[in-house]
């Protein structure tokens, strides 16, 4: 066990990993929950299918945010939720202007509480987090980046309940 925390603290303050290629925020709503997140993202190194004008790419995703029950049913709560998402994307090679993009997700979230309001409860603090999204990037430098997602998270069935939420929500990242 202490090799692992000494592997992970290592890795935590490598020069690499605070390399920070953006920062996020995203405000959304669903299910009678609102949220907020704000992040920051590291580009992958690496595209596919990159022959002809479109690609495969993407980010990884670290987030902190906050979800608040509005449910009429009461016993309404403030949830936190962490999480890490590997996000990949459909876009153009060598964008100009406005450029258009695709993009889907499968990450990892904690939460706690585990419930949002008193009959909405998720089972376990892990969730998976996937999503759909559509965007566009634009700006000088392709600098901006605004995208609809909509997130569907639940524990997957690992452990009961096992309500989940649906999320539509507003993205934005300003990359360096």
């Amino acid at each position: 066990m202490m090799n692992k925390i000494w592997f992970l603290c290592a890795l935590l303050f490598s020069g690499h990993v605070w390399a920070v290629d953006g920062v996020s925020l995203e405000v959304g709503n669903g299910d009678q929950t609102d949220t907020v997140r704000v992040g920051a993202v590291w580009d992958f190194e690496h595209q596919w299918f990159t022959e002809g004008d479109w690609q495969v790419s993407g980010f990884w995703e670290a987030a902190v945010g906050r979800w608040q029950g509005r449910s009429g049913t009461g016993n309404n709560q403030t949830i936190t939720d962490l999480s890490v998402t590997p996000v990949f994307r459909l876009q153009e090679k060598n964008p100009a202007g406005v450029s258009p993009y695709l993009e889907g997700a499968i990450g990892f979230h904690l939460i706690f509480p585990t419930f949002i309001y008193a009959n909405r409860r998720f089972g376990s603090s892990f969730q998976f987090g996937d999503h759909v999204g559509v965007g566009v990037r634009f700006g000088e430098h392709q600098q901006y980046d605004l995208s609809y997602r909509y997130q569907h998270l639940s524990n997957g069935s690992i452990k009961q309940p096992n309500q989940g939420i649906n999320l539509n929500q507003v993205h934005f990242v300003y990359h360096f």
